[in-house]
């Protein structure tokens, strides 16, 4: 494929200031895309971002991938009905090596230049930027842009001079690695839209030339019609201390199957006929969980690499009941405890009681009305008793779970 075909295929398109996207194949640019640093790790949404950029490196483009340095100390206001606090500056900081590191991870074996705003806006000075910069700037058109208009309309919560300040400043962004890097394009998500015709319009009304823009498609988790890369317990994390690769795999293995080709060819960088071929065997036996499971490999490689990778698909084999707990292995065993609620029993301990040390039961009143209920399994099998057996436990060791999620599954051991 070329680049404009892939970035159709992968649904990357959504809002050019492009005349026709095939131009992209014609000729090799310089291209840059933000990424905000208002947190310690990116998240899975943001991996849609690197992986539209990573394309870009893939077909022979020259990358400036922008740490938000000065930007994250402002806040973008684009989506939000308030004000979010402000950091300071040691976070910030902070944020801006931990983004660098994750960024380089996802993006190994491709060359691309970091870089952080915060290097030409920390010396600068406010009367020649208000003249050299600001006054090419129209209040008109900034204050219809929806997200300051719904923040200034009735019952709006307002905005301040710094939020409001931010779409200047990214257009800034874009002059500077105009002059200093010759950047023609940048990338972005579909919500920056209007910040990224800010950096175009600077460019063109203070140089007298002609920049691009591509935005990427918010990606939708088709089961739950809201942004993609949240789950029950929160954002999913692409730092391993705030999610596990284990917890990770999960995420994606649980995918929605309305949604998975989508998520095979946004996050993964396996080709159309590679797809082709997993939906394929997907579609005969949804049941099997071809897709996700490939899925869930794929992008966790990418992540965390693929010795985790393998920890990760282990685990949840055993969780799921694909391998027998009793042959789980010391390292395994040893991710479950960290992971899962775990505890001990002798060979005919309570199962009551277990539900409720473990936190999968809040009281003996609860673990009863759960196993009454049919809502217990023991190593996969539903149970209907209050407690143990020896036959139970496999290699001295068993799972304990309430329901069908992975999070309520307990690890028991003599």
């Amino acid at each position: 494929m070329t680049l404009s075909e892939e970035l159709t295929w992968r649904g990357f398109v959504n809002q050019t200031t492009l005349k026709d996207i095939s131009s992209l194949d014609a000729k090799k640019r310089s291209f840059y895309m933000g990424f905000d640093a208002s947190a310690d790790s990116q998240q899975a949404g943001n991996l849609a971002g690197m992986m539209f950029a990573k394309t870009f490196l893939r077909h022979g483009y020259t990358g400036y991938l922008l740490a938000g340095g000065s930007t994250s100390l402002i806040g973008d206001p684009g989506g939000k009905d308030k004000e979010r606090p402000l950091q300071d500056e040691a976070t910030i900081a902070h944020n801006v090596k931990r983004a660098g590191e994750q960024l380089k991870a996802i993006l190994k074996g491709h060359d691309f230049t970091l870089v952080n705003n915060l290097d030409w806006t920390k010396d600068m000075r406010v009367l020649p930027f208000l003249r050299d910069i600001g006054k090419y700037f129209s209040m008109t058109p900034l204050i219809q842009r929806d997200y300051i208009a719904n923040r200034l309309g009735e019952g709006g919560a307002g905005i301040s001079y710094a939020e409001f300040s931010y779409t200047i400043l990214q257009g800034f962004d874009y002059l500077h690695l105009y002059d200093n890097y010759g950047v023609t394009l940048q990338l972005g998500g579909s919500d920056q839209w209007g910040n990224c015709l800010s950096g175009v319009d600077l460019i063109r009304k203070a140089r007298g030339a002609e920049v691009d823009v591509l935005t990427l498609n918010l990606v939708i988790n088709k089961a739950t019609g809201k942004k993609f890369g949240k789950s029950e317990a929160g954002a999913v994390w692409l730092d391993p201390k705030k999610t596990s690769p284990t917890q990770f795999y999960q995420f994606w293995i649980n995918s929605d199957d309305d949604g998975v080709e989508g998520y095979l060819k946004t996050f993964t960088e396996l080709d159309k006929e590679a797809i082709d071929r997993i939906m394929h065997h997907h579609k005969e036996a949804p049941q099997l969980r071809t897709a996700q499971t490939q899925l869930a490999k794929e992008v966790t490689t990418i992540v965390h690499g693929s010795k985790e990778t393998e920890q990760a698909q282990a685990v949840t084999e055993y969780l799921v009941g694909k391998a027998s707990i009793g042959e789980a292995g010391a390292q395994a065993l040893a991710v479950m405890r960290q992971e899962q609620p775990s505890a001990h029993s002798n060979p005919t301990g309570s199962i009551v009681d277990t539900l409720v040390s473990t936190g999968l039961a809040s009281s003996n009143t609860e673990a009863r009305r759960l196993i009454a209920g049919n809502a217990i399994a023991i190593n996969g099998q539903k149970v209907n008793r209050e407690d143990f057996t020896a036959d139970d436990f496999k290699n001295g060791r068993l799972l304990l779970r309430k329901g069908k999620k992975f999070k309520d599954t307990a690890l028991v051991e003599l």
